[in-house]
């Protein structure tokens, strides 16, 4: 697959913090790097804003100077467009508006040979209606960077509707020679990663909204639980509410307000309030000084006179529990049955997506007690758990007891179906299993674009598949019916896979 020669130009229109990272990407690779931004400075400002955070590398002994000093001469402010005439890849980075936008590559195109590439940094303006009145839609591809461009590996290349395969493999190779990891994908709203990653902040904000628990504790659970590096309200404040209201209503737009993008009304809130998280010092957080972030829901030391876990039929997922509980010390019998575990009065199961109060009456089993997903039970120090309201406190209790055996940290939730990152997980899965069966991109790029771009502890389909072919199939059919929307309406393939006995990868 060809990539652009070392010795190949590369000009960056955009100084700002993500422009100048992509000029250190491409200066680290060792490319000749113009950048330009018509802000009178700002060139200058997003070289020196790159020698800076270098510099702290060199004190660091993580970089010799000499290497530093090169790579700034690699990196050249221009005030001029004609000034990139040789360029063989122009990178844009400027304000996310069509029409300035659209007037750029219409100039670049006259500056530029026809042999360039024209690539948009782009999050989300379609490639197609930004090459459309282009003289050449079929250069222009889209090449979007993460912030911060010089540590997020992944790279979303975009084909427009006229882009050349060519262009586009071309940029995926280059992508992939600078150290980064590419995906392709067509140009859809949100591509892959802003697309998928909805039902991450969503279904956490709606149980918020439906007071599950507290914010804290719902961050608690994604982490220590599901395994993903941050909870959604510590990332939103993070990311700034504004931005991340503006991108979850652009993709909830773009997609006919489809409800499974449906904004939230908490976040709406917080954005009308301006608590936009970090950068304004208030969003589910403090962050003035000297504010303690709250500790999450956690139940107290539970005791038990119960010796014995009894574990009937397979527990499926949990089995990993079972064993770090039977490493504990704890004595395990297993007998035939339904695929749970019993302990004391309680009796306890993976959530199926139904509320605990209701299918414990559906299986005339009042001491229900629901256990959350996690991504690994051996490793896992936080679970969530619902218990049915026809559970006795002692079931509760003896259910906190057993989980504390093995160290983990306890949060009981309100019963809500599908409880928190097993939703949260099906959710994603079920977006996933969507863009796939659009075209959006391959199974293996939404999976590979998923952990690369936001660090999720595995992709969701290559996740779906671990479970087995049918239990998020069944959790989000529970879902559905429990809240009667179409906002959990199982994918195509998700559907496909459950009665063909099969996963995605297999």
């Amino acid at each position: 697959m060809q990539t652009l020669a070392t010795g190949t130009s590369i000009a960056v229109i955009g100084a700002g913090a993500m422009g100048s990272g992509i000029a250190q990407v491409a200066a680290q690779a060792g490319h000749q790097v113009f950048l330009l931004d018509q802000r009178e400075g700002a060139a200058e400002a997003g070289r020196q804003g790159v020698a800076k955070q270098l510099q702290r590398r060199v004190d660091k002994g993580k970089m010799e100077q000499p290497v530093l000093d090169e790579l700034l001469d690699r990196i050249q402010p221009i005030k001029e467009l004609s000034e990139l005439a040789d360029a063989g890849l122009v990178i844009e980075a400027i304000v996310e508006d069509l029409d300035i936008k659209r007037s750029l590559l219409a100039d670049l195109e006259e500056v530029c040979g026809e042999s360039t590439i024209l690539a948009t940094n782009t999050s989300s303006i379609s490639v197609t209606a930004l090459g459309a009145k282009m003289k050449h839609p079929e250069r222009l591809v889209g090449m979007h960077f993460f912030n911060p461009a010089p540590l997020m590996a992944l790279v979303e290349v975009i084909k427009g509707l006229a882009t050349s395969d060519e262009m586009a493999q071309q940029v995926y190779a280059t992508a992939a020679q600078w150290g980064k990891k590419p995906v392709i994908a067509t140009s859809t709203p949100g591509f892959i990663v802003n697309r998928v990653a909805r039902p991450f902040y969503a279904e956490s904000l709606r149980l918020l909204q439906e007071q599950a628990t507290d914010s804290a504790t719902l961050d608690a659970i994604v982490r220590e639980a599901g395994g993903f590096r941050m909870g959604p309200f510590e990332l939103t404040d993070l990311i700034g509410h504004d931005v991340n209201f503006a991108v979850t209503s652009s993709v909830f737009n773009a997609y006919f307000q489809d409800t499974r993008f449906l904004p939230s009304l908490v976040q709406k809130e917080l954005v009308e309030a301006g608590r936009l998280g970090r950068k304004t010092g208030q969003g589910f957080y403090s962050y003035a000084e000297g504010a303690q972030k709250p500790e999450p829901a956690t139940a107290e030391a539970a005791n038990s006179d119960a010796a014995t876990l009894i574990v009937e039929g397979n527990p499926g997922p949990l089995a990993a529990l079972v064993t770090r509980l039977s490493e504990s010390g704890l004595k395990i019998i297993e007998r035939d049955g339904p695929g749970r575990l019993l302990f004391g009065d309680a009796v306890l199961a993976l959530t199926d997506g139904r509320m605990a109060t209701e299918r414990a009456a559906a299986q005339a089993c009042n001491n229900l007690v629901l256990l959350d997903l996690a991504f690994d039970y051996a490793k896992a120090s936080r679970l969530a758990l619902a218990a049915a309201d026809q559970a006795s406190s002692q079931a509760v209790n003896d259910a906190c007891a057993l989980l504390q055996k093995a160290d983990i940290a306890v949060s009981q939730i309100a019963d809500r179906p599908g409880l928190v990152v097993m939703r949260t997980v099906a959710t994603l899965a079920n977006e996933a299993a969507d863009a796939a069966l659009h075209g959006v991109a391959s199974i293996s790029d939404i999976d590979l674009a998923m952990k690369a771009g936001l660090n999720y502890p595995e992709g969701p389909l290559r996740w779906s598949d671990n479970l087995g072919f049918s239990l998020l199939h069944t959790v989000l059919t529970h879902i559905q019916q429990s809240y009667g929307e179409d906002r959990y309406r199982p994918a195509l393939l998700l559907r496909k896979n459950r009665f063909a006995e099969k996963g995605f990868y297999s």
